[in-house]
């Protein structure tokens, strides 16, 4: 698979095979320098990747508009260039149709919830803070509708993959 994405303001050709042998083995050509990777999925959106001898643990969150990645207490923003998508969107962001169903990507804790049940939210914008590994992350929507159902409270404990709100 190849494309194009933005990261950091800089933009990257991407482009990402798996090997027949070993399903873990991921080999991603970015700007043409060749990475050989081994990818594992954790959990909903949470791989261990090794990189170069380097253990990295990666939350992925999926965005409207592309992806948001927290790796070794950092936040990257990746934004995926379609060539096609002005004509579907005429500029703007795709929003999801139907119920979203946000959980938790993984185990923690919710130290603060941001919206409540029956509120107006934007896509992409902040829900819930979980707290994991001595990490604060910020659950966001991934469309703009209303808090349907919260079924998060401040202080509980979640489990990756439990349903925190649904968004209609």
């Amino acid at each position: 698979m190849k494309i194009d994405v933005i990261i950091g303001g800089a933009r990257r050709s991407v482009e990402l095979a798996r090997s027949a042998d070993e399903p873990s083995r991921v080999i991603a050509t970015i700007d043409g320098r060749r990475l050989e990777t081994d990818v594992l999925k954790i959990s909903p959106g949470m791989y261990s990747i090794l990189l170069d001898g380097r253990s990295l643990e990666v939350r992925v969150e999926t965005l409207a508009d592309g992806l948001l990645l927290h790796t070794g207490g950092r936040e990257y923003s990746v934004d995926i260039v379609d060539p096609r998508s002005w004509r579907r969107s005429r500029g703007g962001k795709i929003d999801l149709a139907g119920r979203q169903q946000v959980s938790a990507p993984m185990a923690g804790k919710i130290v603060r919830v941001l919206i409540a049940q029956g509120q107006h939210v934007e896509s992409g914008q902040g829900l819930l803070v979980v707290e994991a590994m001595k990490m604060q992350n910020e659950i966001r929507s991934p469309k703009t509708g209303t808090v349907e159902r919260l079924a998060a409270r401040e202080g509980e404990t979640v489990n990756a993959g439990e349903i925190l709100a649904v968004i209609a």
